[in-house]
């Protein structure tokens, strides 16, 4: 019998977990090191972090190793956008068709129960309060520290997996510093602050836990998704400085409750003491990591790690769900030859990568300034109609990313061509009366004919 394979997994996040119940399915001895203590022994809160959106590539990774219905115990299913305009009034767009939902779920939760995924279906061991201090890349050495004894020690396996986040160890101590190693981190004007809308005295909603929330104000959003205690996970994205309501100009709980009272007023009267709460949680920045080669030697980037994107496609986690199951694809077809299976995946997940940070950042446009936009709702409309009379030749750019497995490279150039069709369709003269006419539709037709349309 051969010697049995081991891997070390640096990162105890969402990513290592999984991955390592994919390595334990195909053999592998798996340890994970990981910087924090266990979030499982402490209380877990909303934290710092934005609730996450699952969707389709998420459950089909988790799904492929047989542990998505563990998430689906505490996830929340979402079927639209519930829009919040500035009189309070609500407008529901459904994010796809009748059976299409996102699923709100709590990151910590999510997290713990990966955890113990990872130990149970793994059987991985999880090595706590341990930092990486660097890698050898050639002989898959790990250099670690034990932050509450200080002791440092050294462990070796036959390949390891850095799914150690947006500000990997890894990354930073042996990869960003090697000959012709692309690097680049750039934040976003904006940065975001977590409010905890309370559940109601009887432990009821205050809004429909079914919807993902938002408030579009222009360089001012709201977004809020529902825990499973009735409470909402709020997240407020807006500019840092040079705004008379940026970050830097909410000095004291005046300006705060005055800046709810004009921005968001149904908000405040919902929760009216948001200027108490408004410390709870930091004040947090919002990047996008760019790097190039994502695997070194007998190294690999998976996850954050490699491709960090700003959360305003809800698919950073999907993402990274979505590394595991294309690795382990690769590692199948290569047999566990890791020089073979480095080659393929850092020039095919690359250009995925790369695209769900342009479409994040398309995105946030989107949602904060064009979700009210009639125009914008008509072209929704519109595209919404052709879909279902002609599926297998339009697939919506959203439904593309969220409720597809089509590589995320396909659906961003998708979405550009779809785009100019139908920039084409709106320009026409008074479409608000003939949308629905069907000549519209046809027209239509006759120029995605030109395109060869992945469904």
């Amino acid at each position: 019998m051969s010697q049995k394979r081991e891997a070390i997994i640096i990162g105890a996040g969402l990513v290592g977990s999984l991955w390592a119940v994919y390595l334990a399915k195909s053999g592998y001895k798996v340890t994970i090191f990981e910087r924090r203590p266990d979030i499982r022994k402490a209380e877990i809160s909303a934290g710092k972090s934005i609730n996450l959106a699952l969707s389709v590539r998420g459950w089909t990774a988790l799904d492929a190793v047989g542990v998505g219905d563990e998430i689906r115990k505490i996830a929340i299913p979402m079927h639209g956008r519930m829009m919040h305009d500035l009189n309070g009034e609500l407008t529901f767009q459904p994010y796809g068709t009748k059976d299409q939902s996102i699923f709100s779920v709590s990151r910590a939760k999510v997290n713990a129960t990966m955890m113990d995924i990872a130990e149970k279906h793994g059987k991985a061991t999880i090595h706590y309060n341990t930092e990486c201090l660097r890698v050898d890349l050639q002989n898959a050495i790990a250099y670690l520290k034990n932050t509450q004894t200080g002791e440092e020690f050294e462990a070796k396996s036959d390949v390891i997996f850095a799914a150690d986040g947006a500000f990997s160890a890894v990354r930073y101590h042996s990869m960003q510093k090697l000959n012709r190693f692309q690097y680049s981190q750039n934040y976003i004007a904006d940065g975001y602050r977590e409010i905890l809308l309370p559940a109601l005295p009887d432990g009821g909603y205050p809004m429909d836990k079914n919807a993902l929330h938002i408030w579009p104000r222009g360089r001012f959003m709201l977004i809020a998704l529902a825990n499973e205690d009735g409470s909402f996970t709020c997240t407020l994205f807006m500019p840092h400085e040079n705004h008379e309501f940026a970050f830097d100009k909410l000095k004291n709980k005046s300006d705060v409750d005055r800046f709810f009272k004009t921005v968001f007023p149904d908000f405040h009267q919902m929760m009216p003491e948001i200027a108490e709460k408004w410390e709870d949680h930091p004040l947090s920045n919002l990047a996008i990591i760019r790097c190039y080669p994502w695997a070194i030697g007998k190294v690999g980037l998976m996850g954050d790690a490699a491709h960090a994107t700003v959360p305003f496609y809800g698919q950073g986690m999907n993402a990274g769900f979505e590394d595991c199951r294309i690795l382990n694809e690769l590692m199948l077809k290569h047999n566990h030859d890791w020089d073979k299976i480095w080659d393929e995946y850092s020039p095919l997940r690359k250009a995925d990568g790369d695209a769900l940070q342009d479409l994040s950042l398309d995105n946030y446009i989107e949602m904060r300034d064009l979700v009210g936009d009639p125009a914008f709702l008509l072209r929704k409309k519109i595209e919404a109609k052709f879909s279902k009379l002609y599926p297998n030749k339009w697939l919506p750019l959203y439904s593309q990313v969220t409720f597809s497995n089509i590589p995320y490279a396909v659906a961003y150039e998708q979405g550009k061509k779809q785009r100019a069709i139908m920039d084409e369709i709106m320009a026409q003269p008074e479409i608000e009366k003939n949308w629905d006419n069907d000549p519209i539709m046809q027209s239509i037709l006759n120029k995605c004919s030109a395109f060869n349309f992945q469904t």
